[in-house]
């Protein structure tokens, strides 16, 4: 393990050849600042409620990478104060899917501090987080001497055609996609990572009904106090050192965890993964995207009547898919 964490960090030094600066505002990054990460193309339409939602919640600064945006994402970027962007032209899928730019801008600008690494389409919520800034949070995992922190990806949709609410820039995704599923998940652990594995939901019943051990994973770790030697292996599903995976607890208890709201399908879906699966960029041959296509082609619904509407973190701890543990 101790190889291949070097292994991942040598190519991350070498990937940041390809990351070309844009702006690069990091200079006026706090010693305690929280940081967050992202990689992104064409997601302009997103960026206004995405960045809106972070600083509310209490990110500092933000740290993206722009690969190959044509839709105004880059020049939007350039322009907020909070964001330093770097652009790259080069292979999303050679990057390991972007996980190794991210790794190498966490080495030079993450060391110490809470860093967030998600998707323009992922909202944290955690316990509290209605009343609690992230401040709050990472002070209690820092007084917890707890370096790692796991939310689940839930993934969030309308009810009828996805195409039905058209979805404007500065809304807030959620008052489209505002239902989940509240079961229908499996868990199980990686033996070589120590990580969990959870996969099902609206996409495993939808478009993987057949083959449900090919879902995407819902498994993410997305806070972390970042330290050089880390590093991510697969998007943020796990981490070297193994253990900065442990985010839960084997012994009958519970440790603090979150969830991911994940808004992926608005109106703008069908032709965000028409044009991911022209661009094969995407893991197993973007055999997800295809999946997706399919689908699509026959009005997808994901809505189903064992849907669960959203209502906040509370309703999700009752469910069981994410916990306060002992934060209190």
């Amino acid at each position: 393990m101790r190889l291949q964490r070097k292994r991942w960090r040598i190519r991350a030094f070498r990937k940041r050849r390809e990351l070309t600066p844009i702006r690069n505002r990091t200079k006026h990054i706090g010693s305690s600042d929280i940081l967050l990460f992202s990689t992104l193309r064409n997601e302009c339409i997103r960026l206004p409620y995405f960045l809106d939602y972070y600083r509310e919640l209490g990110v500092n600064h933000f740290l993206i990478v722009d690969n190959g945006s044509d839709d105004g994402s880059l020049e939007y970027l350039q322009k907020q104060e909070d964001v330093s962007v770097w652009r790259t032209e080069s292979s999303y899928k050679r990057a390991r899917f972007g996980v190794d730019w991210l790794n190498w801008l966490q080495r030079k600008y993450g060391h110490g501090h809470w860093c967030l690494v998600v998707d323009p389409d992922e909202f944290l919520v955690y316990p509290f987080c209605d009343s609690r800034p992230l401040r709050a949070l990472t002070d209690w995992l820092d007084a917890s001497s707890i370096k790692s922190f796991g939310a689940m990806l839930l993934d969030m949709y309308p009810k009828g055609s996805l195409d039905a609410q058209p979805y404007k820039a500065g809304q807030d995704p959620i008052e489209i996609t505002h239902w989940f599923d509240s079961g229908n998940y499996m868990i199980q652990k990686n033996k070589e990572f120590g990580n969990l594995w959870i996969q099902g939901g609206p996409r495993a019943r939808t478009f993987f009904s057949e083959n449900p051990e090919r879902a995407p994973a819902l498994n993410k770790i997305p806070l972390v106090k970042w330290d050089r030697g880390y590093t991510y292996v697969s998007s943020t599903h796990m981490l070297l050192p193994r253990g900065l995976n442990l985010v839960y607890d084997e012994w009958g208890g519970e440790k603090a965890s979150g969830c991911l709201l994940h808004a992926k399908f608005l109106d703008t879906f069908s032709t965000k993964s028409a044009e991911e699966l022209e661009r094969r960029q995407h893991y197993a041959n973007s055999h997800e995207y295809r999946a997706y296509h399919t689908k699509l082609k026959d009005d997808a619904d994901l809505w189903c009547k064992w849907s669960e509407k959203y209502i906040n973190w509370r309703q999700l701890e009752m469910l069981g898919l994410m916990s306060k543990g002992n934060w209190a």
